[in-house]
Formats: C-alpha cells, sequence, structure tokens
C-alpha cells in the first residue's frame, strides 16, 4: 500500500479546492512546529525540561518549562513564513503580531502549544491544539478585535498528542484526517483517513471530583450512567478521564464517547473552565466535521461570539446522541 505523506495529503486538498497554497504552506510550518514540540516532550528529564517555569501564564496558572519550550517554537517557526498577519496563544495575554521584517498573510493562528501540561511530569499524553481563521480583508496590522470570530469562521483546526506515538489529526473544513509521525523518515504519514465519531457510545469523560458543584441537568445525566443497567437507560457505561483534553477528545475522536468540562459554580464567574479560542472552538471544529456534537449545554460552540481572547466557556462534545441528550436536560430546566 502506497504510504501518502501530510505533504502530499495537503497538495491533494489544495488540488481540490478544498484549501489555498497559503493555507496548504502555513498546516506544513505547523506540522514542523509539532516535530519539533514531540521531540522535547519525548525527552522529559534526559533534557531537564520537566518541572515548573517559575512564572505564571496569562491565566494565572504555573507555567511548565515545556509550556514556555512549545510556544516559543511554535512562535519561532510560524512568524516569519509569509502565511501569517498575526498569532494568539493561550500562554500570552496578548496577540503575537508578525515582526515588521517579514512579509505578512492573510490567517491568523491561534494555539494552545501544550494542552494537559499538568501531566507532563507523570508522563501522561499531552498535546498541541490549534486554529486558523481568515485576517478581515483590508487590514494590514490586526488587532484583538479581528480574532473575535465565532467557530464557525475557522477554515483550519487541528491537534496534536505526545503519545506511544505523535499523531496530528486535522481538518479543513471536509472530513477528519489522521497523521502518525515517522520518525525514521521525520514525516507525517496518512493512517487515519476519513476519522468518525459514533452516533452512540458507553464511554463519558468528566473530573467527578466536581460533582457537588455541576448544574442540575449535568447531575441527572451522569447520575443517569452511573446507575447503570438497572437505571432509566438500561444499559452500563465506563468512565475515562485522562485530564489532558487532546488525549480525551483523541479517544472519543478513534472509538466515540462523550467529553464534558461543565458550567459549575466554581468557574460560574468565569464562564467555564476552557478556553473559548484555543481549545472549544477547534475541537468543536473537528468534532463536528468527523459527526459529532458539540454544545456548552446551552448554545452550540461553533456559534457563540468571543468578546475577548481569553474567554471560557462551558464544553460539552463528542458522540452526537449523547450530546443533544445533555442539551435536552439543560432545556428542560
Amino acid at each position: 500500500m502506497r504510504r501518502v505523506t501530510l505533504t502530499q495529503f495537503l497538495i491533494e486538498q489544495q488540488r481540490k479546492g478544498l484549501m489555498s497554497a497559503d493555507l496548504r504552506l502555513l498546516m506544513e510550518v505547523v506540522a514542523r512546529a509539532v516535530k519539533a514540540i514531540a521531540v522535547n516532550v519525548s525527552k522529559g528529564a534526559l533534557a531537564g525540561v520537566l518541572g515548573e517555569a517559575g512564572s505564571d501564564n496569562v491565566q494565572g496558572e504555573a507555567q511548565k518549562k515545556l509550556d514556555v519550550i512549545a510556544n516559543d517554537i511554535l512562535i519561532q517557526a510560524n512568524e516569519w513564513g509569509g502565511h501569517l498577519a498575526a498569532m494568539a496563544s493561550e500562554e500570552v495575554e496578548e496577540i503575537r503580531p508578525i515582526p515588521g521584517e517579514y512579509p505578512k498573510g492573510a490567517y491568523l493562528l491561534l494555539f494552545d502549544p501544550l494542552d494537559g501540561s499538568s501531566n507532563i511530569d507523570v508522563n501522561i499524553s499531552v498535546g498541541t491544539i490549534f486554529s486558523v481563521l481568515r485576517c478581515p480583508e483590508g487590514v494590514s496590522t490586526p488587532t484583538e478585535a479581528d480574532f473575535m470570530q465565532p467557530g464557525t469562521a475557522q477554515v483550519a483546526a487541528g491537534y496534536s498528542v505526545y503519545g506511544p506515538s505523535t499523531q496530528l489529526i486535522l481538518t479543513v473544513g471536509s472530513g477528519v484526517h489522521g497523521f502518525t509521525l515517522d520518525r525514521e523518515m521525520g514525516s507525517f504519514i496518512y493512517t487515519h483517513p476519513d476519522m468518525t465519531i459514533p452516533a452512540d457510545t458507553k464511554e463519558y469523560a468528566i473530573n467527578g471530583s466536581n460533582e457537588r458543584f455541576w448544574e442540575a441537568p449535568v447531575q441527572r445525566y451522569i447520575s443517569e450512567l452511573q446507575a447503570g443497567a438497572e437505571g432509566p437507560r438500561g444499559r452500563d457505561f465506563n468512565t475515562r478521564w485522562v485530564a489532558s483534553m487532546v488525549a480525551d477528545v483523541h479517544r472519543i475522536l478513534t472509538r466515540g464517547g462523550i467529553f464534558m468540562y461543565p458550567l459549575d459554580s466554581k468557574m460560574k464567574d468565569k464562564g467555564g473552565k476552557l478556553r473559548l479560542m484555543y481549545e472549544a472552538n477547534p475541537m468543536a471544529m473537528i468534532v463536528e466535521a468527523a459527526g459529532g456534537a458539540a454544545s456548552t449545554g446551552r448554545e452550540r460552540i461553533l456559534d457563540v461570539k468571543p468578546v475577548k481572547l481569553h474567554q471560557r466557556v462551558p464544553v460539552i462534545l463528542g458522540s452526537r446522541n449523547e450530546v443533544e441528550r445533555v442539551v435536552s436536560y439543560h432545556q428542560e430546566s
């Protein structure tokens, strides 16, 4: 069987009219950055990159050394290529303009450089999440306001997961496609064509330690799952929780499931736990392109109109029938 590289795949997508040449080149640059991050993650303690960096990010969370390294790799890889008008990182408060000595392009790139970084020191899978928007026409020097586009405006989204193998998952709006890094070749190989999420599932992912803070619709839904075959659902469900969004979503993309970080009384004043622009929107685009659904519980995630760069939202995504059930419980309440 012919092995198709990421470059070949992207060229074929361009030939089909699904992406521009600049978007194709941007995806290749992001993929090169992912390979560099994978090398650093895999070295771990051997390279002295574990532990905290001694600084906090814009969210007030302690940064890991690899958070800072991954952020720098993505910025340095993307700032000079001429494909971007600006960037934004979950780790940095303000947008990152393209330095004046470099040409500017038509796209805006947003990323969470190392999702799940609290798991780094215990050698559990982490990842990178990214989203691509068009820079508004006629704008040569983007501001934060130019990033305030709903998830439906994304032209591409993807994530990498650094686990037993490094995988890159992406969509340009037409299907979801998975690639595995061949370390000997140094290339991403097309290994998971047309990934789809089954409409039904028996697995759910949620941080159960927050149960006492959940709203009534979520408590109702989870209690029904926990009741199993003897309860109203008439079948048993299993919990799977990695506490790394990329790992949990990757499992759902591979075999189905529902992932929930719902609104709760602890996070209500902040709007939720996960960031709309860096986590919820790109993951929602991927999940919907794979046949799943993604909601805040109150509205479709991709329809949320952002009002600030680091806005947080509740996230419920995965197998369509389960997501729709949770949404219906919110509507009933």
